[in-house]
């Protein structure tokens, strides 16, 4: 007996020592960006300057690293895979992400959850695959070992290297990271994602002000506290740049439903997510309008492979869309309706003019 326990404390110091390590690693190792960072262009091809009072088609989609398509689930949103596509369905899905956004004639593409160098995604770079024109990408997930939070080393999710990508057919003349607060302290934290808002500046023909565009992708699995403390920031943020004279569209996956939106999609599945909600205390001021479309809905809930039969288990939500400044005129917002083949979002096309 005394030999069995004696193995017993042996293989339980290996466990301490073997996890005290791996935080130890993960906390030396941790991403920890500065507040602002002025980002290098991906490419720089764009060669036309925006102009006023012309129209401008604008794409959004959270393509969901193109490793969450029909066929997957996900483990934080109540599935069972913490990886759940091989390379095959990466490489598939990332082909149809790559023809629904080139056939759409986009002026500017706001992407969100696009992968660089991820175990998850086999280390395939799917921003170089995605970019054109002006491009610019801000990490907002980069960590060398992402455990499993339930298993620590047993199935992780490994290596992820992620972010926000910005393509724009005009100049674009200046990109920054700004990072958005962490509601997550540590351990938690070292291998969390860490929020921003990629920004991006194009000049306008024959005026000073510009057109800021803003790329964001809010916190999803949080208590809350973190959604509402960076759209705190964003609208911040937004008011100011408009109080310059600038231009704003700030787009993305707002991880909160739109105004409305619920009683067209009621979350029947509280208990496997919780999904903020904003409002108009959200926006920054009189003037400003969100754009969205509740006709289709822009994400599901990963618990199962996609079912659109299965209405029961089926969960939806109208997560994603715009805030527009007051001088930006609304002229159509549209959520395609792609079945969720290649992602779990659904892509938000809009049209927009500046006034």
């Amino acid at each position: 007996m005394k030999k069995v326990l004696k193995v017993l404390l042996i293989l339980l110091l290996v466990i301490i020592v073997a996890v005290g390590a791996l935080l130890g690693w993960l906390t030396a190792t941790e991403y920890n960006p500065d507040p602002v960072i002025g980002l290098t262009a991906l490419r720089e091809d764009a060669t036309e300057t925006l102009s006023a009072g012309e129209e401008l088609r604008i794409l959004s989609w959270n393509i969901g690293y193109a490793g969450l398509g029909k066929e997957s689930d996900f483990f934080m949103d109540g599935g069972e895979h913490v990886n759940s596509a091989d390379e095959a369905a990466v490489r598939r899905y990332l082909s149809g992400i790559e023809t629904t956004v080139a056939s759409g004639d986009y002026d500017l593409v706001l992407l969100q959850e696009v992968d660089v160098d991820s175990s998850r995604t086999f280390r395939i770079n799917e921003a170089e695959a995605l970019a054109s024109g002006d491009a610019y990408q801000a990490l907002n997930y980069s960590c060398p070992f992402v455990p499993n939070p339930n298993t620590l080393i047993i199935e992780p999710l490994g290596r992820i290297n992620s972010g926000l990508l910005t393509t724009s057919e005009f100049s674009i003349s200046s990109s920054e990271r700004h990072a958005l607060p962490c509601p997550f302290s540590w351990p938690l934290r070292i291998a969390n994602l860490k929020r921003c808002l990629l920004v991006s500046y194009l000049p306008i023909e024959g005026s000073e002000s510009q057109l800021v565009l803003v790329n964001l992708h809010l916190e999803a699995y949080d208590s809350g506290e973190g959604k509402i403390a960076q759209t705190k920031q964003l609208r911040e943020f937004i008011r100011s740049e408009y109080e310059k004279g600038n231009y704003v569209i700030a787009g993305g996956d707002f991880n909160q439903v739109f105004p409305g939106s619920l009683e067209v999609y009621p979350n029947e599945h509280p208990d496997l997510w919780t999904v903020g909600a904003l409002d108009e205390s959200s926006l920054p001021g009189e003037g400003w309008q969100y754009a969205y479309d509740a006709s289709v809905p822009t994400c599901r809930l990963l618990n199962q492979p996609y079912d659109p039969a299965d209405t029961e288990n089926t969960q939806y939500y109208v997560i994603d869309g715009f805030i527009l400044s007051p001088n930006v005129e609304l002229v159509s917002v549209n959520s395609l309706d792609m079945a969720f083949e290649n992602s779990d979002h659904n892509p938000v096309s809009l049209c927009i003019r500046l006034k």
